[in-house]
């Protein structure tokens, strides 16, 4: 289950993206988690996904 709170779920999913997954499909992928949904919830706060650097910023 993935954190609710906005600031503690960037911090969870961008760890990681950058300790076990290659891609944000692949995290949602195994994590079984709305990427899309995943996704809005960070852009609330303003950090978007970037592939090339395989993080939200």
């Amino acid at each position: 289950m993935l954190p609710q709170d906005p600031a503690i779920l960037l911090s969870y999913v961008n760890t990681k993206l950058r300790d076990c997954y290659p891609s944000l499909a692949a995290l949602c992928d195994d994590l079984q988690a709305d990427g899309q949904a995943l996704a809005n919830k960070l852009a609330a706060i303003d950090y978007h996904y970037d592939p090339e650097r395989n993080q939200f910023v």
